[in-house]
């Protein structure tokens, strides 16, 4: 291992690896998500964040680099990101960091940033006036394609019950474009219902029920809070929530398919409720 010094005018803390098994990197390489997540306990975590775009938008969002994994062919890169900051950066030749598990996805460079302390639910709802809520969606490919759906068309925040996916896991922020670091998010638990009333939010859950309304059908342009409801990938919405919500409601479908896969009917829920009804 050789660690060398200046690259275009400033000094980086530059590491030569030539071997994955190294102890610096060990959270890029051997500690798993969950892992991860507990790297500074008792204070607040890390995540892994790869690819230069996501790893860009969690640097403006405010969250601190702690260290730079990469490819030695993204040095134009790895300055970019890395500016002024003192923080270690490991170099490795692509023959070694092709051996990565799911390196083809990384863009040739992962970082290791500090989680910071989450909001309240209450704080992200008064906030608000379109909020979407993640009920124990387990899929982080699917958690991250929602929010980029979400960003997109025109919510706020996202509120998660304990059983979803981790935004900040390194599939669901790739997934989602570094969306997961643009739109305010917490966990929240499945006392969730009682606190949209309180905030005068009206609840709309996606679910196969005997009354529920066309999305297309509804005018959402009457109100001026709105919840959208997202369940879980298997068996739906959990009827402790259900059951206190305002409304149900189904997208129109043809050649009698019942249902789409969660991401893509929130893509297209998002836009009925809250994009394309201009609320």
């Amino acid at each position: 291992m050789l660690i060398w010094g200046y690259f275009s005018g400033f000094d980086m803390k530059i590491i030569s690896i030539d071997d994955l098994d190294s102890e610096e990197l060990k959270i890029y390489t051997r500690m798993n998500e969950k892992q991860v997540k507990r790297a500074f306990e008792p204070d607040e975590g890390a995540f892994i964040c790869e690819s230069g775009k996501v790893i860009m938008r969690a640097l403006e969002a405010g969250y601190e680099l702690l260290s730079v994994f990469a490819d030695e062919e993204r040095l134009p890169l790895v300055k970019e990101i890395v500016s002024d900051r003192d923080i270690p950066v490991y170099l490795a030749e692509y023959r070694i960091m092709k051996n990565i598990t799911g390196y083809s996805l990384t863009g040739g460079i992962l970082a290791a940033m500090r989680r910071r302390p989450l909001k309240k639910a209450e704080e992200l709802l008064d906030k608000c006036r379109k909020i979407v809520i993640l009920d124990d969606i387990e899929n982080p490919t699917n958690v991250g394609a929602i929010f980029r759906s979400a960003a997109a068309l025109g919510a706020d925040g996202i509120l998660l019950t304990d059983g979803s996916a981790d935004p900040l896991y390194r599939r669901a922020a790739r997934v989602s474009m570094g969306t997961v670091f643009q739109l305010d998010w917490t966990f929240a638990g499945k006392d969730i219902m009682e606190k949209l009333k309180e905030k005068g939010f009206e609840s709309f859950a996606l679910a196969l029920k005997e009354n529920a309304e066309k999305l297309n059908e509804t005018d959402f342009n009457r109100f001026d809070r709105k919840a959208v409801i997202m369940g879980n990938e298997d068996h739906g919405i959990s009827e402790d929530i259900l059951d206190k919500t305002d409304h149900c409601v189904i997208i129109p479908m043809y050649h009698g398919v019942d249902s789409l896969n969660v991401a893509a009917a929130s893509a297209v829920a998002f836009w009925e409720i809250f994009r394309k009804s201009g609320g």
